[in-house]
This record gives structure tokens, C-alpha cells and sequence, in this order.
């Protein structure tokens, strides 16, 4: 596992302007959900995460990829979380041309950890 941005607002755009890659968007979910990996034997240590995550997913997903994974990730946005992007960020979304799954996905987690920044304490 590579070395991971800080989580900033400058990642959070970097996530939702494509210009980190979806592997370290990955991981930045990952870690903020309490997967920790363990260089040494190549495996995931899911102890620290919540058990509503870990008997789904033992081994963490690839959002990106999990249409399945997202959709509980976004589930797992507090409503008063829902508009951050908008809010904290002003983002407006993307452009019809734009949209496809991937960029959708992205923007939850980046959602998802926006709001994890914010309930940190």
C-alpha cells in the first residue's frame, strides 16, 4: 500500500476532479473505515471496523468497481452529510457528458469522506 494524501479538501477534489487514482481513492475509504493493511503478510486486518462492514466485507471492496459496495457507503451518509459537496465545497456535480458510474462513485466517496472529516473530532 502506498503512502495516502492527507485528507483534505484538496484530496476531496482531487478524488472528484479524477487526478488521484482509484486505488488511492480506495484506500483512502479503506483506511477511514478501519481496514488496516499489513505490509508484512500482504492481508487486510479488519479488527477496527464496524461490524456492519466487516460481515459484509471482510476484505475491503473496491468501491469503484461495487455497485453494491457504493450503494451502502452512500447509505452510510448521515442525512445532514447528504449535500456537503455542495456545501462545504461548492460542487455543482458533473455535466450530463460526463456522467458514468465510475465518476458517480467517486463522488460518493468523496462525499462519504468529507463527511467523515467533518464528524472527526
Amino acid at each position: 500500500m502506498t503512502d495516502l494524501p492527507l485528507l483534505t479538501t484538496e484530496t476531496i477534489w482531487a478524488i472528484l476532479n479524477d487526478t488521484l487514482d482509484d486505488a488511492i481513492v480506495n484506500q483512502l475509504a479503506w483506511q477511514s473505515l478501519g481496514y488496516q493493511h499489513n505490509a508484512d503478510t500482504q492481508t487486510w486486518d479488519s479488527t477496527n471496523v464496524d461490524p456492519t462492514w466487516r460481515n459484509d466485507y471482510p476484505e475491503p471492496p473496491d468501491f469503484i468497481a461495487s455497485r453494491p459496495a457504493v450503494v451502502k457507503l452512500t447509505r452510510a451518509i448521515p442525512p445532514e452529510n447528504k449535500q456537503l459537496l455542495k456545501e462545504k465545497l461548492g460542487f455543482e456535480g458533473y455535466k450530463i457528458g460526463e456522467l458514468n458510474p465510475r465518476l458517480t462513485r467517486r463522488a460518493t466517496i468523496a462525499n462519504w469522506l468529507l463527511g467523515y472529516i467533518a464528524d472527526r473530532p
